[in-house]
């Protein structure tokens, strides 16, 4: 987004960045930018604070009024208004933490928590799941299918086999994530630590990762090596290991 905003500038029309990492900013340094030290996928941070997220856009937009540039770079001093967890919250599910996870346990998970998905849905009236192009149930089958240690086919020619399988865990993740926040408010370290440790579907994208390393498949090896488990959790889960 840096580099396209000095496209744009080349044309005439201002911008405004707003950034989440900030060495990223600082290196490819964009004519104006706002960096927010909030979660990555929360550049205006955390969902429903309305007030909040008006300042964050209002300070960026700020920006545009100001001209001694060439390059911008300010500060949004302030936190997310609610990081702390919801106490009153309670997983939908939990699923054993221990053996292994193997599709038929990944599809009755599905099962459990379609319905919750769907209240949630219809409640919002969006949804983030979506991406891959395929639905819930066919996107299980298709992961579930690559815990062979082989990347599986495309269930769809919109798809490369690699970016079936990057897009369909996105969506998986997303869905299982959003049925969970169907009551309360949980923090995101709290829908995070669920999904790691307590589902089915945590514990299936761990393995294909480690699948992934071992190996020969150059695609399968770069999407469940890098994309599959956030790098945060990934460090946990070596820090565990060395314990």
């Amino acid at each position: 987004m840096s580099a396209l905003a000095h496209m744009i500038e080349s044309h005439g029309v201002a911008t405004v960045l707003i950034g989440l990492i900030r060495p990223h900013v600082e290196k490819i340094r964009p004519p104006r930018a706002l960096w927010v030290p909030f979660q990555l996928g929360r550049p205006l941070g955390s969902p429903h604070a309305r007030d909040f997220q008006l300042r964050v856009l209002r300070q960026a937009l700020a920006l545009l009024e100001r001209h001694d540039g060439p390059v911008l770079l300010d500060d949004f001093a302030d936190d997310e208004p609610r990081t702390d967890d919801d106490a009153d919250w309670t997983p939908p599910l939990a699923s054993p933490s221990t053996g292994d996870a193997d599709g038929a346990m990944l599809n009755a998970e599905l099962e459990r928590l379609l319905p919750l998905y769907r209240r949630v849905v219809a409640a919002r009236g969006r949804t983030t799941v979506g991406l891959s192009g395929v639905g819930l149930p066919e996107g299980v089958g298709f992961v579930a299918s690559c815990l062979s240690g082989t990347l599986a086919a495309s269930p769809t020619p919109a798809l490369t086999d690699a970016q079936a399988l990057r897009f369909i865990a996105d969506d998986l993740k997303a869905a299982w994530t959003e049925a969970a926040s169907l009551a309360g408010r949980p923090s995101s370290r709290q829908l995070a630590d669920w999904l790691w440790e307590h589902t089915v579907l945590g514990r299936v994208l761990i393995r294909l990762r480690s699948l992934a390393l071992q190996s020969g498949e150059a695609p399968f090896k770069a999407v469940a090596g890098n994309l599959l488990v956030p790098g945060a959790r990934v460090a946990l889960l070596e820090a565990g290991k060395a314990s």
